[in-house]
């Protein structure tokens, strides 16, 4: 590898002191390194990505490195992830041991691992759609109520719900807000989907395990006395979009993927035997 391109979340790293090192080292061994450059919310600006990049190294934590992989998507460069939060299962590399990780990157001692993504498509009163790498999670909006919705699992009713939301996930996203709210952890290279309801008001609350190959649609349904039902629609915890009774969220398999960087011969069960014991 020999041109780099480096990504930095600012609030983690204020002054760029860490991110200043890390480029001084790896010209310092020869290579070429680019510092993304970005708008006064953090954004990447779209027009100043390099052409040829062989890899992008992202500073932060594993939400810097979701949003890196979004904003990365059709450029199809791999991102290796230098740790600078704290629980974190994607930024695999800690600060102390960048130039390690980095030495055998110029080597091209590496392996790749592919993620699927998520695909979404809100059908409405709005009409938009998006990726995301780990969840696309639905939402009540407002007061404290839950909202009621159907799922629909190629074009057939799977079950109705009255929730305050629900989560679908990538295997990479099980070990995030789909954990917490009591979804199964899967193996993150799997390639299948997660439905996990948030806080059902009935007693089946189990997740659902899909077929990567499954479409999921949810439909936004009357609230409580007919009265028109409001939530929100996430992806990534980004790009938020309002839905309505009447709103549509069809949910699909990405024909993008990211790629990432993978250096530690650790199995994943291992990481997370370590991180949920926080070592």
């Amino acid at each position: 590898m020999e041109h780099f391109y480096l990504i930095t979340n600012q609030l983690k790293d204020e002054e760029y002191k860490v991110t200043n090192e890390i480029r001084d080292f790896i010209q310092e061994n020869g290579k070429i390194c680019t510092l993304a450059e970005v708008d006064s919310q953090g954004f990447i600006l779209p027009n100043t990505i390099p052409k040829e990049i062989d890899c992008a190294i992202v500073l932060g934590g594993d939400g810097t490195l979701i949003r890196a992989a979004r904003e990365l998507l059709n450029h199809s460069i791999p991102l290796l992830g230098i740790n600078l939060g704290t629980l974190g299962y994607l930024a695999e590399v800690e600060l102390q041991d960048y130039k390690i990780a980095l030495k055998r990157l110029f080597q091209d001692e590496i392996l790749y691992e592919k993620r699927m993504m998520l695909h979404g498509e809100v059908k409405g009163n709005i009409c938009s759609s998006n990726v995301a790498m780990n969840d696309i999670v639905i939402t009540r909006e407002g007061l404290l109520r839950v909202i009621h919705f159907n799922i629909y699992v190629n074009d057939i009713l799977l079950n109705s719900y009255r929730a305050d939301g629900v989560i679908v996930s990538t295997p990479t996203g099980t070990t995030g807000y789909n954990l917490s709210a009591g979804g199964p952890v899967v193996e993150p290279t799997a390639s299948m989907i997660v439905i996990t309801p948030i806080c059902s008001h009935a007693l089946n609350t189990s997740s659902i395990v899909l077929s990567a190959e499954d479409m999921i649609e949810i439909e936004i349904l009357q609230g409580r006395y007919g009265k028109n039902e409001e939530a929100i629609v996430s992806f990534d915890g980004a790009d938020i979009k309002r839905l309505q009774t009447g709103d549509r969220v069809v949910i699909k398999k990405a024909e993008c993927v990211t790629r990432l960087v993978k250096l530690s011969k650790e199995s994943f069960m291992k990481t997370m035997r370590k991180k949920m014991k926080g070592n």
